[in-house]
């Protein structure tokens, strides 16, 4: 959501000058240079944030409610709470809009019958949150919570510590990793997991391959085939109507320079400091083949994010975290909630921490199901800070 331009050293002859121009070399890269001429030599992120002017320390004592991730969840939770003047802080690790801001194109969101993308559909929740008062700390990261006479203690990973009455995790998913020996080293070189809308210039002229059947790996599709030479999408399965949206399988039946290959899956990588070639395996047949390849880009399911919450609330055996109804089948529930109250829907086994999105267990998936799940956390936030 910051305005700025990108030189490749190697083509555009205004980013040596821009080089010289600093005092830095080839060697620096990446290097960023700030509106003020200060130049930041290969940055980290907090360097980035506090670079360009992103707000990095709350500014109130206590807040109503802290929402931890800034996905459909999250940020719609900040604009329905600020909407009903609650203290609201938002706090994102990396960026607003979680995967869905990698989305290509979403046609089936309410109100946008021609679509929009991910980034667009990010840019106008946050500037609604803002509006609403919401604030906001970006990138920042919860190292854990703890709670002391009902209040709630969000510690950061740089020491500060945020005080809440209550706290909404919305930390979403995180894409699985494909396991192939060597895959690891073409991270970000060859190798993407959602980034399709960030990644498809340099794929310009290539032959793209997905892994993945969902409407994630297809939405990709429909937006990588207008760069690439052919994007191949890569299926586990016999049919993608077994795993996408219809509409999304009609309108890749459509493209000429989409193929979609049923049974197949990578079994090897290969490439000197880039990804060269991609090796085939049909799971049929054993048929294997090696292929050209510059990009592939892996869609194959996600896994909760809170690893970092340990043993604090109660979570399933994949580590989405329980709530409401679903707390009372563990056979805990009785010896660790203390509440004269059955806990709200969305509320976990600590009273005032409520869990929203594809974080919580059973939650139904989707953008549209996960900015009804942010609302009514809020909702219930509500009536938990009038028990109080």
């Amino acid at each position: 959501l910051i305005p700025y331009q990108w030189l490749d050293v190697e083509q555009d002859d205004a980013a040596g000058e821009y080089l010289e121009g600093a005092g830095a070399t080839v060697s620096d890269l990446p290097v960023v240079i700030l509106r003020d001429g200060k130049a930041l030599r290969h940055p980290s992120i907090t360097d980035m944030a506090s670079g360009v002017g992103l707000k990095q320390k709350a500014s109130k004592e206590i807040y109503d409610v802290v929402i931890i991730g800034a996905g459909p969840a999250g940020l719609a939770g900040a604009v329905y709470g600020g909407s009903e003047g609650l203290k609201v802080l938002l706090i994102e690790r990396s960026n607003p809009g979680g995967q869905a801001s990698s989305s290509s194109r979403i046609e089936n969101y309410l109100g946008f019958p021609s679509g929009l993308s991910g980034a667009e559909l990010t840019r106008r929740a946050m500037a609604q949150a803002l509006k609403f008062g919401t604030e906001t700390l970006i990138p920042q990261e919860v190292r854990q919570i703890t709670v002391k006479d009902g209040y709630k203690f969000v510690e950061l990973t740089d020491g500060h510590v945020v005080h809440s009455k209550s706290v909404i995790v919305a930390t979403g998913v995180a894409y699985r990793r494909l396991e192939i020996p060597g895959l690891d080293r073409f991270t970000g070189a060859g190798v993407y997991y959602g980034a399709a809308s960030v990644e498809a210039h340099a794929c310009k002229g290539e032959e793209v391959y997905i892994v993945g059947s969902g409407n994630s790996a297809c939405q990709a599709a429909m937006y990588l085939y207008q760069f690439a030479t052919t994007v191949h999408i890569l299926l586990r399965r016999e049919h993608l109507q077994q795993t996408a949206a219809n509409y999304l399988v009609e309108q890749i039946e459509q493209v000429p320079n989409i193929q979609v290959h049923a049974t197949t899956e990578v079994a090897g990588v290969e490439g000197q400091d880039i990804l060269e070639s991609v090796t085939l395996v049909n799971n049929r047949t054993g048929e294997r083949e090696k292929v050209p390849g510059k990009a592939l880009f892996i869609y194959i399911g996600a896994r909760p994010s809170t690893g970092w919450l340990g043993d604090m609330l109660l979570k399933d055996e994949k580590g989405y975290i329980i709530t409401g109804r679903d707390l009372e089948r563990d056979r805990t529930f009785h010896t660790r909630w203390k509440e004269g109250r059955l806990p709200f829907p969305t509320e976990s086994m600590v009273p005032g921490i409520f869990a929203a999105g594809d974080v919580r267990y059973n939650a139904l998936a989707g953008i549209s199901s996960a900015v009804g799940e942010g609302s009514l956390a809020v909702r219930y936030v509500r009536k938990y800070l009038q028990s109080l």
